[in-house]
């Protein structure tokens, strides 16, 4: 199933209670960035990203 950026935006903004998580997920899931990408433009190690990324994907996920 495909969802647009809106639906996507609505549930990180409705369901990551963290501000730089949310960014990070949206840098991932609307704007496409890859995890070095991401680790790079917010200070973290590209590990710690992946590792946040993974965690709220799953959150995400059961609520699209």
């Amino acid at each position: 199933m495909y969802y647009t950026n809106s639906q996507i935006t609505d549930v990180i903004n409705e369901h990551i209670h963290s501000a730089w998580q949310r960014e990070a997920c949206k840098l991932r899931f609307v704007d496409g960035l890859t995890h070095e990408q991401i680790a790079e433009r917010l200070g973290y190690s590209t590990q710690y990203i992946k590792e946040i990324i993974k965690k709220n994907k799953a959150l995400l996920f059961t609520y699209l």
